[in-house]
């Protein structure tokens, strides 16, 4: 049986959370996907579409790989007997070549890892990560005026192929 369209916030398919200021502030150069070792309440939260990534960020740590500055806003019926830290450090789950290669690109090349999205992947969470460099002022306002032609060209277009 296929399964088509998923829900947004089903497990199995669907973003949950993007991080669309990191595509205006980093070139990317390559994209990981790795796992998330979250708690029950985490999950439920999440569920309900209380996760943002927008100010969150990866780094090694003693070999390890975690991200840092996710919120995940606790839902009011979380258990009572948790302490529900809506920012908590939470690792990400790769293997161990992986991290050791993105370790040695973060520290001799200078990358950032990004979190670019968070998504479903057969009931389990996901993290897209990014290996980017920063862009600098004027490589912003280079996109942003492409950005601009580009919308301005299809405008056009569309106008000429409506009135032909």
């Amino acid at each position: 049986m296929v399964n088509k369209k998923k829900g947004k916030d089903t497990p199995g398919g669907g973003t949950i959370a993007l991080n669309k200021r990191a595509r205006h502030e980093y070139h990317f150069e390559e994209r990981i996907e790795a796992g998330l070792a979250l708690q029950g309440w985490e999950l439920k939260a999440i569920r309900a579409g209380r996760a943002n990534i927008g100010d969150a960020y990866a780094v090694v740590l003693q070999g390890e790989l975690f991200l840092i500055g996710a919120q995940i806003t606790p839902l009011i019926q979380a258990s009572s007997h948790v302490v529900a830290h809506d920012r908590r450090s939470r690792k990400l789950l790769l293997h161990r070549h992986e991290i050791d290669r993105l370790a040695g690109r973060i520290q001799r090349d200078g990358y950032t890892l990004v979190p670019t999205a968070l998504y479903w992947k057969a009931n389990k969470v996901k993290a897209e990560l990014a290996l980017a460099k920063g862009k600098q002022a004027h490589d912003k306002r280079d996109a942003s005026k492409e950005r601009d032609w580009n919308r301005e060209k299809q405008r056009v277009l569309r106008r000429h192929n409506r009135d032909a």
